[in-house]
């Protein structure tokens, strides 16, 4: 415990740190020092983030970011630190439900379309019309014919996407078997995180195999020069956080970029662009 004559010590940022260094055991002060790094850089970034959204609205951009990957791998909680501080005027957050019935009837990526983002706003997918490439093959929520339609589509359509001038950043939050794992035992050791906790996600461990074959499918045939892939790892879910916004930064030449005095260069042993050799943890 730290008294009140520990706190009187305290002159500067080093001197503060040397007192916690000598009252607190290594692993302690090592995990502090890494909650107080986080929560800095993730303060600096937001704030890049908010000359991003502004530099977007003045010159009409469209960005377009989807959030990809297995079920606990940490892409709402990147989501929440992307807009946590963005202005809600032109900035959405879209997590579709599954199809209505009449939806069902019409083309696939009719409901995303209208999802996409106006000029000038920014739009946060948390999972996209990917859904069919991945979790509904899985899950047996489509059938072979809808499945191989869509891979057929999906390219053509982000390339029109693209010459329209979207911008769509695509991630994969990648996330090793043990950590899913984990995540999902702490899910439901926590009332209010059970709520995240459904039957598909216990499917998920069980087919773990299987999604694994589908994703690689899906980064094989809609990997594109024009709409790539980015993996991020996240079994640490700070730095996952911190390296996919620096990631989406880096992406533009806005005003201000870099006045926050922190790197907006992403970590490349954390964010990689797909390609076929590239080392997955899931």
């Amino acid at each position: 415990m730290l008294s009140k004559e520990d706190f009187e010590l305290y002159s500067g940022k080093e001197s503060f740190k040397e007192v916690l260094k000598s009252k607190l055991k290594k692993s302690r002060y090592d995990s502090l020092i890494d909650v107080v790094h986080y929560g800095s850089e993730l303060l600096k970034l937001q704030a890049e983030l908010v000359d991003l959204q502004q530099w977007a609205a003045k010159h009409k951009k469209r960005v377009c970011v989807l959030f990809e990957g297995r079920d606990a791998a940490g892409k709402g909680g990147a989501i929440r630190r992307f807009t946590e501080h963005l202005n809600p005027r032109s900035m959405r957050v879209v997590a579709l439900t599954k199809p209505t019935e009449i939806e069902k009837g019409q083309w696939y990526f009719r409901r995303y379309i209208k999802e996409l983002p106006e000029p000038g706003e920014l739009v946060f997918f948390d999972r996209s019309w990917y859904n069919r490439a991945v979790v509904e093959p899985v899950m047996d929520f489509c059938t072979d014919e809808e499945y191989n339609k869509f891979m057929l589509q999906v390219p053509e359509f982000e390339h029109m996407l693209y010459e329209d001038g979207v911008i769509i950043i695509k991630f994969w939050f990648s996330i090793s078997k043990e950590e899913q794992k984990k995540r999902f035992n702490s899910r439901l050791k926590n009332p209010l995180k059970q709520w995240k906790f459904s039957p598909v996600d216990k499917e998920g461990q069980t087919r773990w195999d299987k999604y694994t074959s589908y994703k690689e499918q899906m980064f094989s045939q809609t990997h594109t020069a024009f709409s790539p892939w980015i993996i991020i790892k996240t079994n640490s879910k700070k730095q996952a956080r911190l390296e996919s916004i620096r990631h989406v930064l880096s992406r533009f030449e806005y005003d201000r970029k870099g006045s926050s005095k922190t790197t907006v260069l992403p970590d490349p042993n954390v964010v990689q662009r797909y390609h076929r050799l590239i080392s997955q943890i899931d």
